[in-house]
């Protein structure tokens, strides 16, 4: 899949999950900075990946589906980013979001690489939104093709109540 950041193009290492995949195991950091992997996240899960939560366009996505996902309760959603677990912490104080989960890939990136969203040239996670069932099959996918944009709500929202 091509992607740009700021209108540059960026490779993304790893294969990329389709729908239908078993969801690869990863190993990312909670706030604590303990470990946490796929095994330890259960049920209908909403994965959203972001560059950074300190952007104008990563803050604006959390908090929307921090909104949005809220009408879906059966749904856990877990936003993972590259900031380091100390930063996502004070942004969640900072924004009064407190029923998300938020896991840092910074450690070893292998969220980013097993899902094939690891952007190599920057060391941040593309945009992309990954919807994986209770059986870790891989039920939804959207990428975000420029890294500046917001992913379409609509349509994951809708992706989701199907699903719950």
């Amino acid at each position: 899949m091509n992607i740009t950041m700021a209108g540059n193009p960026v490779s993304l290492t790893g294969t990329l999950v389709k729908v239908g995949d078993k969801a690869p195991d990863f190993l990312v950091k909670n706030k604590e900075l303990g470990n946490v992997a796929l095994k330890d996240t259960k049920g209908l899960r909403l994965f959203v990946a972001v560059p950074s939560l300190d952007t104008p366009v990563c803050d604006m996505e959390v908090r929307k589906f921090h909104k949005e996902a809220a009408a879906v309760p059966q749904v856990e959603t877990i936003v993972l980013s590259m900031d380091l677990p100390f930063a996502q912490a004070r942004w969640c104080g900072a924004a009064g979001i407190d029923t998300l989960t938020i896991y840092s890939d910074f450690y070893n990136h292998s969220f980013g690489k097993n899902y094939g969203l690891y952007i190599s040239e920057l060391g941040l996670l593309a945009r992309a939104i990954i919807i994986v069932d209770a059986a870790n099959t891989v039920r939804y996918v959207q990428v975000v093709p420029e890294v500046t944009h917001e992913p379409d709500y609509a349509d994951v929202i809708k992706a989701l109540k199907a699903l719950a």
